[in-house]
């Protein structure tokens, strides 16, 4: 994919999509979608990571950084195989327009876990070659995460720190024992990422063959609580008891006054450049499997990061350390070739972040909603962009713009309303208009902008857990006609899709002089 090309596209989570299995996945609403977004022009879906939900839901704190959320394996295929009988929804059945992930989560194990089974005894052998080919070539993170979640299994959900001493150490006796122990646990959890890992490469051979390109997300950190710092313990900062000395997150800043302590463990840099950043070439390989580009979370923690003492309870306490910096990117450019990388560089932005983006030649990102807090030489008003950056009305962590508009202080609702000539009604698609117009070369709008939701439809609010974060789903009523027609002729007059959807001819290039 191309990032200094002019294009527009739509951030909208897998699991938001329709559905009447209680959660968004790779099933026939995904393709409907990929037509929608065909049929308006646009040429990017961004998803959010991937990987299995977390604490809180969120797919930022997932128990692998490899593997694919088992939320998101359509069940259909499973009974267009045979493997699966049709669902019987419980009662009563799932919401429309929210997941509601407790009663979700163990409703769609119960079917993947019948779909094993089914798979098991009614595959076909070249079904069943299919299936032991693909665990050989994933065998590198798979082994360690079916082994993982077998463990965590076998403990009901304790912590791997705090498992049997000799699993929690990676005992050499101890995991081949396991391994006999819990062989037809770790089956299903393989079976599981091979029917995602089947599905999600459909889905962007699907999309890919209509012009659009997927855009992953790549979280900087992991979780504590994962098969990666299970795995490796020494490439994290933990103590004898595999307990982190230091945790991630970011200091106080406008977002909130006691900054944000995510808790994730922090890498041990120079073990990790004494490996060549090999953990890092295999993590960006195994998403550019799945994606043709990717936005990399918190940027910022490449060129320097906020550690936090572990002790403290908040992110107020910290210092700034210097990252892996350009090094680590060259080691995954000399492995993988070019890298096609956004880079997420908001927040607290110094010098050297400014600096290492610029020499990797990644595109940064701009956020509307962010432009109205100041005068005009505001960094985020469209007037002040360049070309390689991507511009945004609001990301997943940001309100709607109609929710932000409700919620912007008196003096900003007057600076938008002037600069983008709009008001409550239609500041969405004043919005998306100005990010299309710019000079920026990628414009990307959440799927809730698109249709003039409020705040009650935003995706994640920061430093919250549970509620309705990551739970916001669409139904395709609420699309109808008109977005898609209005979206579509903002995108090709803006020179960002076909000029015929404006419904004028195409003039002629001008032939050149001849002397």
């Amino acid at each position: 994919m191309n990032l200094h090309q002019r294009a527009s596209g739509i951030l909208l989570h897998i699991t938001s999509l329709p559905g009447p299995h209680g959660v968004g996945d790779f099933g026939p609403a995904a393709y409907h979608f990929a037509d929608w977004l065909q049929g308006c022009g646009q040429r990017i879906w961004q998803w959010l990571p991937t990987t299995p939900i977390g604490p809180g839901d969120s797919p930022y704190q997932s128990v692998s950084a490899f593997a694919g959320s088992p939320l998101m394996v359509a069940l259909e295929p499973l009974v267009e195989a045979g493997w699966l009988q049709p669902p019987v929804l419980p009662e009563p059945g799932f919401e429309a327009q929210r997941t509601d992930f407790a009663r979700v989560v163990p409703w769609r194990l119960l079917q993947l876990r019948a779909a094993a089974a089914g798979f098991e005894a009614k595959a076909t052998p070249a079904e069943h070659q299919a299936f032991e080919s693909w665990c050989e070539r994933e065998a590198s993170w798979l082994d360690d995460y079916a082994m993982f979640m077998a463990l965590e299994t076998a403990h009901q959900g304790r912590a791997w720190w705090d498992w049997d001493p000799a699993l929690a150490r990676r005992d050499t006796q101890a995991l081949l024992a396991a391994r006999q122990l819990h062989a037809r646990e770790m089956q299903f959890w393989c079976f599981v990422q091979w029917c995602f890992d089947t599905q999600c490469t459909a889905l962007k051979r699907y999309c890919n063959e209509r012009g659009i390109a997927i855009m992953g997300d790549l979280p900087i950190f992991i979780a504590h609580h994962s098969a990666d710092c299970w795995a490796r313990p020494d490439l994290y900062l933990l103590d004898e008891h595999f307990q982190p000395t230091v945790v991630a997150g970011v200091p106080p800043d406008d977002m909130g006054p006691l900054g944000q302590r995510w808790g994730n463990p922090l890498y041990r840099w120079d073990t990790m450049a004494h490996e060549g950043f090999a953990w890092w070439a295999a993590r960006v390989k195994r998403m550019l499997h799945q994606a043709d580009a990717f936005r990399i979370d918190h940027f910022r923690g490449f060129a320097g990061y906020w550690e936090i003492p572990a002790s403290s309870p908040t992110a107020q306490e910290g210092r700034w350390l210097k990252g892996p910096g350009k090094p680590l990117f060259d080691a995954i450019a000399a492995a993988l070739g070019e890298l096609p990388i956004v880079a997420e560089d908001l927040g607290f932005i110094t010098d050297d972040v400014h600096e290492l983006r610029q020499a990797l030649n990644y595109p940064g990102m701009k956020i509307l909603q962010f432009a109205f807090g100041g005068d005009g030489e505001h960094e985020f008003l469209p007037h002040n962009y360049t070309p390689n950056v991507v511009v945004y009305t609001g990301t997943h962590d940001n309100d709607t713009a109609r929710g932000w508009w409700h919620h912007a202080k008196e003096a900003e609702r007057k600076y938008c309303g002037t600069y983008l000539a709009c008001g409550e009604h239609d500041v969405h698609w004043a919005m998306i208009r100005a990010a299309l117009n710019s000079v920026g070369n990628l414009a990307i709008f959440p799927m809730q902008d698109v249709l003039g939701l409020g705040s009650e439809h935003r995706m994640n609010t920061p430093g919250t857990l549970g509620g309705s974060n990551w739970a916001w789903r669409f139904e395709w009523p609420q699309v109808g006609h008109e977005p898609g027609r209005v979206l579509g002729l903002l995108t090709a007059a803006s020179g960002r899709g076909a000029f015929e959807l404006l419904g004028v001819p195409v003039p002629k290039k001008a032939e050149p002089p001849r002397y």
